[in-house]
């Protein structure tokens, strides 16, 4: 079984080259801001806490996303050939966390694929998003903190899968189907 992070900033594009990559390798997607938006909307304990920091631009605390997530994994692992996780890990905590939950069920290792934008992209793709989606997580204020939160908290991972010789670079600056076939020519090697 493949499993594939796609790594990067919000609005860098993860979410839709995810969608992609499920349709053509019948991977399970599984975004960790679907399932803790279904949270809030369902006004579940989890979905309760994790607003309050959503609201803030803040991350979710690792333990919570944590426990979701290896409930969620464990019903997914033997129906599909690969999952992408799309949001998660955010934090070294968490790829650790996630290590340990792969190294315990014997699912193999993780390949990581950082789609990367420059911020004032970002900026302007979570904006636009923002607009046609209505979510309100996309406005520029929150937009900033999230971006300043990325860079503190999310982006040293890229150190540590460089270190577990788990990164991989794409650009994602162009055309989505440019973006996905730089991601489909990675994950064919794997």
């Amino acid at each position: 079984m493949k499993n594939i992070v796609i790594f990067g900033a919000p609005g860098s594009g993860k979410g839709t080259q995810s969608e992609l990559l499920e349709k053509k390798y019948g991977f399970q997607h599984i975004s960790t801001g679907e399932l803790l938006r279904k949270e809030i909307k369902d006004n579940t304990e989890i979905g309760k806490t994790a607003n309050l920091f959503i609201a803030k631009g803040q991350l979710i605390p690792d333990d919570l996303i944590v426990n979701l997530l290896s409930n969620l994994y464990d019903t997914l692992m033997e129906e599909r050939e690969g999952i992408i996780f799309d949001g998660f890990p955010r934090t070294i905590v968490q790829a650790e966390s996630l290590k340990k939950l792969l190294q315990d069920r014997g699912a193999g290792n993780v390949a990581v694929i950082d789609l990367s934008v420059p911020e004032d992209d970002l900026i302007r793709r979570l904006i636009n998003r923002g607009k046609e989606s209505g979510r309100s997580d996309d406005n520029e204020e929150v937009i900033r903190r999230r971006l300043e939160v990325y860079r503190l908290q999310t982006l040293p991972l890229i150190d540590w899968y460089k270190a577990e010789k788990a990164y991989h670079y794409v650009d994602g600056i162009g055309e989505i189907d440019r973006i996905f076939n730089d991601i489909c020519a990675i994950i064919d090697r794997l």
